[in-house]
């Protein structure tokens, strides 16, 4: 039985009403839609036309499998095609929707409603949803498509090519000096450099300027803060009037690795999720406030400057990126070599420089498995976390410039003393 259809809480069954639930499904995802077409006063069809057509959908399915003739569903679509070769009749002036999308739409409704039949209430519901949203949202979506350029399209299409082309045919195996290269996740690094950098640029544009940071710098953190740091430092350095911009985005994007750290141990290992978030949340709260203060003095100081980015098609940049992303996996599988099982820090700090993740799982599984004791567990997460920091903050400055390392430091330096201090309070110590 479906989970959110209306027959998951009204429950007929045993009487003459069983499938009555099923219509009311119907009947509300066809009211859905026609209420959104009902604004546009399309003279197609309306409010009542939508959910007639959706319960329509819903009664020939039943008829077609109740009399073994399936033809009924086509019949009754074939007739509601038809309806958009009637005469329009009389249409306001103001009513410039097209009737392709207003039966289009009503196809769909008539679709949802022989859906809903085969107890796929959830597929229905959410498909109307997110018809109604598209339906709805014409006048945004329509001004995304009017501000995009020949060559904005052409570098979405390009990262379509990286991504759905290129990136599956490539071997997603271990191969190389101690098995430590994996092409696809190699490539896959690639393609997040060009998505962070399509993502920010959409942003700007449609958003403007400053007010994006913000939400890209939550949105980078939670795919890749290094990736981020990256591509916004580059920026800082080439266009000037974006470093209050790539600041934010920046320092946002590595707040947000402590957060994500929480939401690990409280997905793997729930019995963890106290410890580490004893330790985690004072450096989130320290380097939010460090923020909050940068935040307010650029506004005071540059006067919101306007953010202009070049089209980002940065494939030398992402290849750079994916370079320097090989040889510090080979570094660190050479080192963790030499050093062997002298001791998971060790590992921690080593895998630390490249990736926060992997170590935080490993350790995760680990006290799971009852191989390591908490304390273990959150000294090698802060380790990797400050080997990481260390990483980034070197590729801020290179990146950056000196100007924008000095914006970052402090942010830097007050998380890494919130996770010092939650250390001390969990109780737990280095030696």
């Amino acid at each position: 039985m479906s989970g959110i259809g209306v027959e998951a809480w009204l429950n007929l069954e045993g009487t003459p009403f069983a499938v009555l639930p099923r219509f009311v499904t119907s009947l509300a995802i066809g009211l859905l839609l026609g209420v959104e077409r009902e604004r546009k006063q399309h003279p197609l069809a309306g409010i009542r036309t939508f959910p007639l057509a959706a319960m329509l959908g819903t009664m020939l399915t039943m008829l077609g499998q109740m009399t073994a003739t399936p033809a009924l569903v086509a019949v009754g679509l074939a007739g509601v095609i038809a309806l958009g070769f009637l005469p329009e009749g009389h249409q306001e002036a103001e009513v410039q929707e097209p009737r392709t999308t207003t039966l289009v739409s009503l196809m769909l409704a008539y679709g949802l409603g022989a859906l809903v039949w085969y107890n796929q209430s959830e597929l229905a519901i959410a498909t109307a949803i997110l018809a109604t949203a598209l339906l709805y949202l014409k006048p945004e979506l329509t001004g995304i498509a009017r501000k995009l350029e020949r060559r904005d399209l052409l570098s979405l299409l390009q990262f379509a090519t990286l991504t759905f082309i290129i990136l599956p045919i490539l071997p997603n195996r271990a191969m190389g000096p101690y098995l430590a290269l994996n092409p696809h996740k190699i490539w896959l690094m690639v393609v997040l450099i060009v998505g962070v950098s399509l993502t920010g640029y959409l942003a700007v544009r449609l958003l403007g300027g400053r007010a994006s940071g913000p939400w890209l710098g939550l949105l980078g953190g939670m795919v890749s803060s290094t990736a981020t740091s990256l591509v916004y430092a580059r920026e800082a350095r080439s266009n000037p009037g974006s470093l209050s911009f790539a600041t934010s985005v920046i320092l946002l994007a590595n707040i947000v690795l402590f957060l994500r750290l929480i939401v690990l141990a409280a997905i793997l290992v729930p019995e963890a999720l106290g410890a580490m978030a004893m330790v985690m949340l004072p450096a989130l709260g320290l380097g939010l406030i460090t923020v909050f203060l940068r935040f307010r003095h650029d506004q005071n100081q540059d006067g919101h400057p306007e953010l202009t980015l070049s089209n980002p098609t940065e494939l030398k940049l992402a290849l750079g990126f994916a370079l320097i992303f090989a040889v510090v996996v080979l570094c660190s599988a050479w080192l963790h070599d030499l050093y062997g099982s002298r001791g998971i820090y060790a590992v921690a700090l080593i895998s630390g420089v490249n990736d926060v993740d992997p170590i935080t799982l490993t350790v995760l599984n680990l006290f799971g498995e009852h191989r390591l004791d908490i304390h273990q567990v959150i000294i090698s997460v802060v380790l990797a976390v400050f080997a990481n920091n260390l990483f980034k903050f070197g590729l801020i400055a290179s990146l950056g410039g000196r100007t924008l390392a000095w914006r970052c430091l402090p942010t830097f330096i007050l998380s890494g003393a919130g996770m010092l201090g939650g250390l001390l309070l969990l109780g737990t110590g280095v030696a």
